[in-house]
């Protein structure tokens, strides 16, 4: 077991390399490069304004001249100084940001267990009942609605006609002068809206793989055995099905991972959350390739340690994989 994680380990130097250099050329494709649009609509400055300022930034020098500077300094964790007018350095605005993302999209994947993964047990054991056909119908639906747009439909009805939850930040105005318990159902009043709608658009895919599995576990050879032997049918469920029904599941969870870290762009600019999300949208807007860098590596090394994670869990629930 050792030996596979350390292999998958090695395994991620050169993918997680690959993505740098295929996300460094990509960033680089747009027109337009930092402070562009300030300097053009600015008559009075003059050509060698412009040369000094891409000089300062760098960008006058080739691509890949640029990409090996930027690899040598990251290989420290050093990840340059943002191109926005505070100039700050990368990692500290990622440090900031990076915990809120990293919290919402845990709680918004633990919700779409505790709902997909019963809807998913229930839709395989009352297959083709009325029941089973309108959980079908909701989570497909939740799937083809777009995200934002049900966003901003909660927002207007529990936010504004409602009055029941805040529909921006993660704070209210008066939250240092709350008690400790008042500040956390202060913070989980705000991340009621955004953990709901970033799950409802996992529910489709896990309640639908996991009847899959499960339909397909019950009909071997071995469950049939268990009924015959006059087991309960619960503890059929439960012991022997459930295990293997899950393995197909744990993939799916591991890939899930980049599906909410790029959700978090849209749900973070909907809702002013200050995680990687809006810094990620903001750094686009202002073409702050340092921060852009710094965010897309961050979130290919969660993707892939997630997948890791996956392939961990795959290999615990399936004694099989550990003996290979």
């Amino acid at each position: 077991m050792l030996i596979y994680i350390l292999k998958r380990l090695l395994f991620m130097i050169p993918m997680l390399l690959g993505i740098t250099i295929i996300s460094f050329a990509v960033i680089h494709l747009p027109p337009g490069e930092p402070g562009a649009l300030g300097i053009e609509m600015n008559p009075k400055v003059t050509k060698e304004v412009r040369d000094r300022i891409r000089s300062i930034y760098g960008l006058d020098q080739p691509l890949h001249v640029q990409y090996l500077t930027w690899l040598k300094r990251t290989a420290k964790l050093d990840f340059g100084r943002s191109f926005s007018s505070d100039g700050r350095p990368v990692i500290d605005k990622i440090k900031e940001r990076l915990p809120i993302t990293i919290s919402i999209d845990l709680l918004s994947m633990i919700l779409i267990l505790i709902i997909g993964i019963p809807i998913g047990v229930y839709s395989a054991r009352y297959k083709d009942s009325l029941l089973d056909k309108g959980l079908t119908a909701f989570v497909f639906a939740t799937y083809a609605i777009p995200l934002f747009w049900l966003a901003l439909l909660f927002m207007l009805l529990f936010g504004v006609h409602l009055d029941l939850l805040p529909i921006s930040g993660l704070k209210s105005f008066n939250y240092e002068e709350l008690t400790f318990f008042q500040k956390a159902l202060d913070l989980g009043h705000h991340l009621v809206l955004p953990i709901f709608l970033s799950a409802l658009g996992g529910l489709a895919g896990i309640s639908r793989y996991m009847k899959s599995s499960l339909l397909e576990v019950l009909r071997q050879d071995y469950i049939t055995t268990a009924y015959a032997k006059g087991l309960p049918e619960k503890l059929i469920l439960r012991r022997h099905a459930m295990r293997n029904a899950l393995l197909p599941v744990i993939t799916i969870l591991g890939l899930s991972v980049p599906g909410l870290i790029g959700g978090s762009v849209i749900f973070e600019s909907i809702f002013a959350i200050p995680g990687m999300g809006q810094l990620f949208y903001m750094s686009v807007m202002s073409r702050d390739y340092p921060t852009i860098m710094g965010i897309l590596v961050i979130g290919a090394f969660l993707t892939l340690f997630g997948n890791l994670l996956a392939d961990i869990c795959y290999a615990v629930a399936d004694p099989r994989i550990r003996i290979g």
